[in-house]
Formats: structure tokens, sequence, C-alpha cells
């Protein structure tokens, strides 16, 4: 037997039981005679206790210990005369009779605590060794219990767990696939799941009107904080449903959730935001709600007073910062940098204070009287102490992004965007269609199976780009949690999807054959939802990135560094695949 207990298991109670304990090294402590070794388990840790006068060649042993040295123990328990109360173990220690080093151990190359020295790309090349961290264990238990709760929770409401393939068609829509060889079909290749979107479809033309799965997907995309290449969704689809239905059954998983990971009751029913108010008044499809600061149009307010960047704009918008009119010239040059960033692409900001008097002082005041400074502020409902910022320029949509990048700073700035306060909405009504420049044609703004509102079909024939979607995203915390959508079930409306965007009817057939050809067998309405299971433990955990909920991340190259993949096939299983690789090329 290599241990009797756990490290964080012994509690006073157990104080004379012999127990043996085994586990890594965290820290050897000398003091006069005495040696106190940390051990630690995924469980916790155990202080060891070793004596020189009660047994030398033994305390000499526990000496040579060193970090991350594995190590077994068996001794009694006994009641510490100096407590630790920051560790569950903290009232007993081990006074170790026997020791047996089970496996030495190198320096590891970071220290494997809370507060590592390790950066980033250290900490991925040895992620087996990072993942003894407790931050970093903590994460992935709780993304255990989260996926043991999601079926639970979906288990109680009939659905059935079933797995869809690996590899399976490349499609054209949406991001780029990672595509497979086939050694067996020369010249051929499968693609990774970006989703399994239509294999769920299937499904509920099989019968089986209740489905989700906990599975892995696949997109060949540049990366951000939340984004790797591979990701884990919980994947859903339901039939005979309509958008109410969706909605219903898992913003009760969501609440759910809530309740049993973070302990919080989410009675109120979910607000619902149109995308084109989401829009408007956040300037993102994914807006945070944990703070204020609405955007305020300014068009009728601002423009005709001779200042020409106004006066020549498309739209001129800003958000109120509630007491931040103490901040000084240095800070509101700050933010007009980090407005002009590229990434950004604003051309300046203007801002107006909000004196103690109630008079507002503006970085444009020779432009504008103090009576349309008056309506401005009246505008924004703003009151003393406040600070407006303002900016403007020739495409309202792109403005608003701007706008909408400024409100997530001064949120940060200000301190609003606490990571235990949960702000939950639904975005809903998403246009069906949206343009690309780079394709020159109207896009899928979800995926091409949607199914438009019905009373916006008329406008396919005659303004497809104003028609609306039954589609649907779950937002919290200005994180896209998950999303989904009504499907179209109806063979020849589907074609008309595929019509207007621009597939031929023999392309279609190539690509989607099988699902049309599914339909005509009697598909049942149905619609799903998906939400990212990464997303959903980082926000549980607090993390500013989905990576440290992940048991084996990529970076942000999309390489895997500690098993530095991608990497070369060798000639041999190059020539088995019929491929030749052309770098230059």
């Amino acid at each position: 037997m290599f241990r009797s207990h756990t490290c964080g298991e012994l509690r006073l109670a157990d104080a004379g039981k012999s127990v043996t304990l085994a586990g890594w090294v965290q820290r050897v402590r000398k003091m006069g005679g005495m040696t106190f070794v940390d051990l630690r388990d995924r469980y916790g840790i155990t202080q060891l206790v070793f004596n020189a006068e009660v047994n030398a060649e033994l305390c000499e042993r526990a000496n040579r210990l060193g970090r991350e040295y594995v190590v077994q123990a068996t001794g009694a328990v006994s009641e510490r005369s100096s407590k630790n109360a920051n560790i569950p173990t903290g009232d007993v220690e081990i006074i170790v009779s026997e020791l047996n080093v089970l496996n030495a151990a190198q320096t590891p190359p970071f220290t494997i605590e809370d507060n590592t020295d390790g950066g980033d790309d250290l900490r991925m090349k040895y992620r087996y060794l990072d993942l003894r961290r407790n931050a970093v264990r903590k994460n992935l238990e709780l993304r255990h219990r989260m996926t043991m709760e999601v079926r639970r929770y979906l288990d109680s409401k009939g659905f059935l767990e079933v797995e869809t393939p690996m590899l399976i068609g490349s499609t054209p829509e949406g991001a780029r696939d990672f595509v497979v060889p086939s050694r067996m079909n020369p010249g051929q290749f499968y693609a990774l799941p970006q989703s399994p979107q239509t294999l769920k479809q299937l499904l509920m033309v099989s019968g089986f009107d209740r489905y989700f799965q906990i599975v892995k997907c696949f997109r060949d995309e540049d990366l951000r904080a939340d984004r790797q290449p591979e990701f884990t969704q919980i994947d859903c689809e339901m039939s005979f449903v309509e958008q109410e239905d969706i909605i219903r059954t898992f913003e009760g998983m969501a609440k759910h959730l809530f309740k049993e990971l973070r302990g919080v009751e989410l009675a109120e029913p979910f607000l619902r935001m149109p995308w084109a108010d989401a829009m408007k008044y956040y300037g993102s499809d994914k807006p945070d709600l944990r703070f204020g600061m609405k955007f305020v149009e300014l068009m009728d307010v601002m423009k005709g007073s001779g200042f020409s960047v106004f006066d020549n704009a498309a739209y001129i918008g800003g958000i109120c910062a509630e007491g931040a009119a103490n901040y000084t010239r240095k800070q509101l040059d700050q933010l007009t940098e980090f407005v002009k960033r590229p990434q950004i692409g604003a051309k300046g900001m203007v801002y107006a204070r909000i004196e103690a008097d109630g008079t507002v002082k503006s970085s444009v005041d020779k432009f504008y009287s103090q009576e349309t400074l008056q309506k401005m502020k009246e505008a924004f409902g703003a009151k003393p102490g406040d600070l407006i910022l303002i900016l403007s320029g020739d495409d309202a949509m792109k403005t608003r992004k701007q706008l909408c990048e400024l409100r997530l700073e001064m949120g940060n700035r200000l301190g609003l965007r606490d990571k235990n306060k949960f702000a939950c909405l639904w975005v809903v009504d998403f246009p069906m269609f949206e343009w690309s420049e780079e394709e020159g044609r109207l896009m899928a703004m979800h995926h091409p199976f949607t199914h438009p509102k019905d009373e916006d079909i008329p406008l396919l024939d005659t303004n497809p780009a104003a028609v609306r979607a039954d589609a649907y995203d779950m937002v919290v915390n200005g994180v896209e949690v998950g999303g989904g959508s009504i499907r179209i079930h109806d063979s020849a409306l589907q074609e008309k999807m595929f019509e207007i965007l621009g597939f031929t009817p023999e392309k279609a057939q190539e690509q989607f054959g099988f699902l049309m050809n599914a339909f005509k067998f009697g598909a049942p309405p149905h619609g799903g939802l998906a939400y990212g299971l990464d997303r959903w433990v980082s926000l549980f955990a607090g993390l500013d990135s989905i990576r440290d909920c992940i048991a084996f991340p990529k970076n942000n190259s999309g390489r895997d560094v500690m098993l530095d993949a991608p990497g070369c096939l060798d000639q041999k299983q190059l020539d088995e695949l019929h491929l030749k690789v052309d770098i230059e090329g």
C-alpha cells in the first residue's frame, strides 16, 4: 500500500494514528536538529517532522530531499504546537518513522507555487509541472465539476449524449478547416469538425429529439485570449421546439451551473436585447452590462457649430463616466492615445467635465456655447463630477466599435468589471447575413442552416440584407458563452439560402447534399445551441485567458511548445500520403 491517506485528509481527530502518505516534496526546512518537509499531493499539504535526536540517520536522509522528490512516509499523526491556519491540515503533523524515496527529481525550472516565477512560455513547455500548481489544478477540477453538472442537468431533461465523428468532409463557410490527408484515398482529405452542426441536425432527422455532446472542435484561425485552435463545446440540439423553448432550457442550465459551482442564485429571467440595440448602445454584440456608460448619440446636439470634425461626421456618440471628472490631463491624453492605437483606429477624442456648479468644461469649448454644452450634459443625464468622452467618425458601425473599446477601458480603469459580479443576457434578432468585402458577397452571419424569422422570409427575394435570423447568443460579462439558432428544416428554403449565399445548385449539392437529401425524408422543426466549455470555466474561475483551464493548451502561434507540435513529417510518411511539401511556393 503506497498510502493510507491523502495529504489533504488528516485532522486533529486523527491524532495518534499510524499513517502512510505519498506525494511530492514542496519544501524542506531545517531548524536546529529538526527537519520539516511539506509533502504535497492533489488534495493538499501535510507537514512531516524528522528529529535528529530520535533518528539521526532518518533526519539526514530527509535533509537530502530536494524539491519535487516523490516520497513515501510512514509515521504517527501528532498535534502541531505551531499551527498553520492557512491549510486544512494545519493542526497536525506526521512524526516520521519510515521514509522511502520513490523517485528523485531534478530541480524544476520554475517554482511550483501559486505565485510562480515561471513565464508563460516556460510554464507551457513544462506544462506537466505547471499542472502541479494549486491555481492551475483548481481550474481543471472546476472544469470536471462543470462537465458533471452539465451531464446531470441535461440527462434530467431527457437529453442523450451521442458522439459524432472527428473525421468529416470540409465545408467552405466559416473559419478555415484543419485538414487530414487520407492514405487509403490518395489525394483526398478529411476535415476536423469546426462543430458537429450538420451531424446534430442529422440526429434530429433520425428522431433523437434531444442530443448533447461535450465535444472537441477545431478552427484554423488567428488566436486571442479566448480562442484556441482546438476547443470544447457543450453542443446541444432539440426537435419540435421554438426559440423560446431553447432559451428556457439553456437559461435553466446556466442558472443551475451558477448555483452549483459558484453558489450564485439568479432568480430573474435573463435580459433580452435585440442585436440592433446592442450595437447602437454598446457597439458590441456581446455587451458587458456589469456597468452603465450606455452610448448617447449626439448628432442633433453637436453638429453645425463650426467644429469641422463633428460637422463632417456620420456619427457622433459618447459615454458618461460617473465621478471621473477629476481625471488629469495626463490621464485624458492616455485615453486619447488608447483610442488612436491601430487596432482601434479612432482619430481622436473629445472630453467634457461637469464642474461642481454644473457648468461644462470641454476640450472643444471654443466651438460651443455653454447652452449647447448643457444640452449635451442633459442628453447623458450627467451630474457634477462626471466625465463625458466623445468619438466621431464617417462610419457609424466602426465608430461605435471604437467607442465600445473606450467604454470597456473606462470600466477597467474605474474598477467596474468585477469578476465576482455576473450580468447575463440573451442577444437576439441577429441579422441573417453580413457583407464580406473579401468575398464580395453576402455571408451567413452564423451559418447557412440558420432559420430566418418567419415574418422576414418574404424579404429573401427583395432585400435579403434586412432579414433577421432566429438566432440567439448568451452573453455573460461581455463574453459570448454560447449561441445557436432555430435551423432550416425545409429543403426548398435551404436551397433558397444557398442561392443567396452564392452557391450554385451543383456546389450546394456537392457540399451539403447529404443534409438536403435527408430533409426529404421528414425533418422535424429543430434548433440548438452550443456553449463554449472553456469560456464557461474561465469565467467561473475569474481567468483572463482560456488557456489556464485547458490541460495542454497551444500558445498564441498555435504551437504546443511542450510536444513541439506541429512538426515536419519524414519522407516515408509523405510518400504514403502522396504529398509533396512546397514551403516556398
